[in-house]
C-alpha cells in the first residue's frame, strides 16, 4: 500500500512539472521559436523552393605515403615551393606593374627608365636572396615564374631586354643546370599544384 502511494505521489510531482513547463511555454511562445530567415524562393516544376547560397566546401584526402622515402620526398618538394613561390608572386606582381607603366607612357626614353628600374629591383632581390637557393629550388622557381606571369623566364627577360639578353642569361642558367624556357604543367606537376591550392586554402599561410 505505502509503495502504490509512492507510485501515484511521484505520477503526481510529474505530471505537475510537465504542466508548469506547458504553461511556461504558453506564456513566452516566441521565446522558444527558432529564428526565422527570409530567403528568396524560386519555381522549380510548379514547386516553390527556397534559393539560398551555400557555402563552398572543399573535400580533401588525407594523403597516405607508400614509405618514410616517399614522405621524405614530399615535404622537402613542399618546403622549396614555400620557399620560391613569394619569388614568383613577387615577379608576376612586378612585371604586371611594369606593363602598366609602360602603358601609360609613349615616351621611349620614359619606357627604358622604367625597364631599368624593374631589372635593377629584380636584381638587387637576387642579390640578396635568390641566389642562395639550392638547384631544385630554382627549377621550381623558374616553373612558378611561368604559372604566375603566363610567361617562361626565358621570355620574361626577352621581353625586358630583347633575344640576346636573354640568350646571355640562358647560358648562365645552363652552366648551373637550369633552363630558362621551362614551363610550367598542372598536369605534370600536379603535386606543386596541390601544394599551392593547399596553402592558398589556408587563411594563415602568408607569402611573406
Amino acid at each position: 500500500m505505502a509503495f502504490f502511494r509512492l507510485t501515484l505521489f511521484l505520477i503526481a510531482v510529474m505530471l505537475s512539472g510537465e504542466l508548469v513547463a506547458q504553461d511556461t511555454l504558453s506564456r513566452h511562445p516566441e521565446s522558444q521559436r527558432p529564428p526565422r530567415h527570409r530567403v528568396a524562393t524560386t519555381l522549380v516544376d510548379g514547386e516553390r523552393l527556397p534559393w539560398m547560397l551555400v557555402p563552398e566546401v572543399t573535400v580533401t584526402r588525407k594523403r597516405v605515403f607508400r614509405s618514410p622515402e616517399d614522405k621524405a620526398r614530399y615535404l622537402r618538394l613542399r618546403y622549396n615551393v614555400i620557399k620560391v613561390l613569394p619569388y614568383a608572386k613577387y615577379a608576376q606582381e612586378r612585371y604586371q606593374q611594369l606593363y602598366r607603366d609602360l602603358a601609360l607612357t609613349g615616351n621611349r626614353r620614359e619606357q627604358k627608365q622604367l625597364v631599368k628600374a624593374c631589372e635593377k629591383e629584380i636584381k638587387d632581390m637576387f642579390n640578396r636572396e635568390v641566389k642562395n637557393l639550392t638547384i631544385s629550388q630554382g627549377e621550381i622557381l623558374i616553373k612558378l615564374i611561368d604559372r604566375q606571369t603566363g610567361n617562361s623566364s626565358y621570355e620574361v627577360v626577352k621581353d625586358l631586354r630583347g633575344g640576346v639578353t636573354a640568350f646571355f642569361y640562358q647560358s648562365i642558367a645552363r652552366v648551373f643546370g637550369h633552363n630558362l624556357k621551362n614551363t610550367y604543367s598542372p598536369e605534370e606537376d600536379f603535386e606543386i599544384e596541390n601544394i599551392i591550392r593547399s596553402l592558398e586554402r589556408s587563411p594563415a599561410y602568408g607569402y611573406f
